[in-house]
This record gives structure tokens, sequence and C-alpha cells, in this order.
């Protein structure tokens, strides 16, 4: 039987992650809370964040700015995470 969570993403119970995404604290955090729907629209988000900004995954200087996005987008967490002002993403049909 999978794992069931109260994802704070999807804002209902849904099937829970299989282990921590990230590292550390963050990603207990985010084990504990967030379904393996709202962590697939994570990154989907993510993948917009890096593109609109010019990140690169590879640089270390750019964790704190992207676990930054992460908290805002999942949890609500400071003024980063959502989309850019004017910013529409073309659904897949």
């Amino acid at each position: 039987m999978a794992r069931m969570v109260n994802c704070v993403v999807l804002k209902r119970e849904a099937e829970g992650l299989d282990s921590p995404p990230h590292p550390g604290e963050l990603g207990q955090r985010i084990y504990e809370n967030v379904s393996d729907e709202g962590w697939k629209q994570w990154l989907e988000r993510l993948v917009t964040i890096i593109n609109e900004n010019g990140l690169s995954t590879a640089d270390s200087d750019t964790m704190p700015l992207i676990e930054a996005h992460m908290r805002g987008f999942i949890f609500g967490e400071g003024d980063l995470g959502q989309l850019p002002a004017g910013f529409t993403t073309q659904r897949k049909k």
C-alpha cells in the first residue's frame, strides 16, 4: 500500500514520495508534506525558474536561490516560487 500524505501543494491527501527528494531538513519536510504529484508540479515550475532566471544547477551558488523558490512554491514561504508577472504556461493537451 502506498504511503499517503496531506499534500501542501495539492491541498488534499495523495500518494507520498518514496524517499526525501532533497538533502537535509528541507528534503525531510518535503517528504513528509508533499505528494509525488505535488513534487512533479514543483519540478515543472523549477524548469521555468531555471530558464527565466538563467540559472545553472551546476553552479553551487544557485542552490540557495533554488531552495528559496522551492520553499515559496511548496510551502508559500517568502516571495519566490511563483511564475513571473504576466507569464503563462502552455499546457499539454
